[in-house]
């Protein structure tokens, strides 16, 4: 099934039109990939103060309801992804803030579904070297955001943002070893 002709895509495209029935509708629908996708994000193995149904809420809620011109499902998990980036780093800051810092978000930022937990500062770190890449390579930086933060696969990626997969191969190896760079210097 093509990602414009999905049942997600017309609840979307219904629910933009006005439909209010259309978001209850939704959420059965994605619940689960969101899920799943929070599970890859946290890993499931750091002591962060939002678990993986806790980041789901919080970044649904970031998304509907919202004044996005929705185009497709890959665009709604698209945009979940950088809700859900949204949601870690507030937390981040809020605890960095009430001085409670130090506690560890467990994010893979290699090819590989697991690595070693992140603490809020490099998370926060993270946060501000890829707006900084957004600024000179946005592709990049919506590439780094669908993979890192999201867990989509390359070929989720390419198609989440219309490119080609050897583009997001290239890409994604170009971000690592700038973000590499930004967070080692």
């Amino acid at each position: 099934m093509s990602s414009s002709s999905s049942p997600v895509t017309h609840l979307l495209h219904a629910a933009r039109d006005g439909d209010a029935d259309a978001l209850d509708d939704l959420i059965p629908l994605v619940y689960e990939e969101l899920r799943r996708l929070a599970r890859k994000v946290r890993s499931d193995r750091g002591a962060s103060t939002i678990d993986t149904t806790g980041l789901v809420h919080e970044a649904y809620e970031k998304l509907v309801p919202s004044d996005v011109e929705w185009k497709d499902r890959t665009h709604f998990f698209r945009v979940a992804a950088r809700a859900m980036r949204q949601v870690l780093i507030d937390a981040a800051r809020r605890r960095q803030a009430d001085k409670r810092g130090g506690t560890e978000t467990a994010i893979s930022f290699d090819d590989n579904l697991y690595s070693e937990p992140i603490n809020d500062i490099e998370l926060l770190a993270l946060d501000d070297a890829l707006d900084r890449l957004a600024d000179m390579d946005d592709r990049q930086a919506q590439i780094v955001e669908c993979r890192f933060f999201a867990g989509l696969t390359v070929a989720e990626t390419a198609a989440a943002l219309d490119i080609s997969e050897p583009t997001v191969y290239r890409d994604w190896r170009a971000a690592r070893a700038w973000l590499a760079s930004q967070l080692t210097a």
